[in-house]
Formats: C-alpha cells, sequence, structure tokens
C-alpha cells in the first residue's frame, strides 16, 4: 500500500474550487496529466466517469462520497499497473473566506510501491494551478 497527503490553501470560496472539480471537462486546465474526463451522469456519489491520462489508456472511475463544496473521491482500477487508486479530495472553508485543499491518495495492489509516487508526483503542482485557477476565477 501506498499513501499520500498534500494540503493548499486558496484564496478562493468553497464554491469556487467545486465549481472547477465539477465542471470535469475542463480539468485538463489545472492537471496538466489528464487528457480528458467524461462522466456517465452528474457529479454525484455513484456516477460512472472515465479518465484519460497522458500516456495511459482509458481509466474506469467512480466517484464516491460526494458531498457539495465539501469532498469527493474518485476510485479507479488500473489492472496494467495491478492497482487500485483512491483519490480523496476534500474541502475547508477558512475564516478569511478561502479555503483548504487537501488530497489524500492511497494506492492499493501489486504495482502500489512503484505506481503510488508516479500517481502523486505532480500533485502538488495540480493543487495549486487549482487554488489559483478557483482564486482567479471565483474569487474568496
Amino acid at each position: 500500500m501506498y499513501e499520500y497527503e498534500h494540503t493548499v490553501e486558496a484564496d478562493a470560496a468553497p464554491a469556487a474550487v467545486w465549481a472547477l472539480y465539477a465542471d470535469v471537462a475542463g480539468w485538463p486546465h489545472w492537471d496538466t496529466s489528464v487528457v480528458s474526463m467524461e462522466l456517465e451522469g452528474s457529479f454525484a456519489t455513484g456516477t460512472r466517469a472515465t479518465m484519460t491520462i497522458e500516456g495511459m489508456p482509458p481509466i474506469a472511475t467512480v466517484l464516491a462520497d460526494v458531498e457539495e463544496e465539501r469532498s469527493f473521491t474518485d476510485l479507479s482500477s488500473v489492472p496494467e499497473f495491478g492497482i487500485e487508486v483512491r483519490f480523496e479530495h476534500h474541502l475547508a472553508p477558512r475564516p478569511d473566506g478561502g479555503t483548504t485543499l487537501t488530497n489524500r491518495v492511497v494506492v492499493t495492489g501489486p504495482g502500489a510501491g512503484k505506481a503510488g509516487p508516479m500517481i502523486t508526483g505532480d500533485v502538488p503542482e495540480t493543487m495549486r494551478r487549482l487554488a489559483g485557477l478557483a482564486s482567479t476565477a471565483g474569487g474568496g
């Protein structure tokens, strides 16, 4: 098993960050490893999706535990690497109107030790880009 967690601060309200999460077609604007993310329904618990990451075949994903403007988890199976990925996204409002964003990643399966660092290597930059875009788009 491989576990990773990273936190950043955004000068934007949780609603502004959430709007970027819910707009999955826009994910490549702030997560440069994502080529596309397509939902088979709304941004809600249980919705299945297909995520395409640069250099990878499409990945079957499901949204779990979606709580609007608070958190969501996406669960993915990547049989090519022998792994399951649990990616938790948490938003906490700050008293100044900003948001604390925390991402937690848990990778399980025989390939977790090798794949985990590859999966999480760009998380700090991705979160920084998301926070910046939310601050520009929605303000705090």
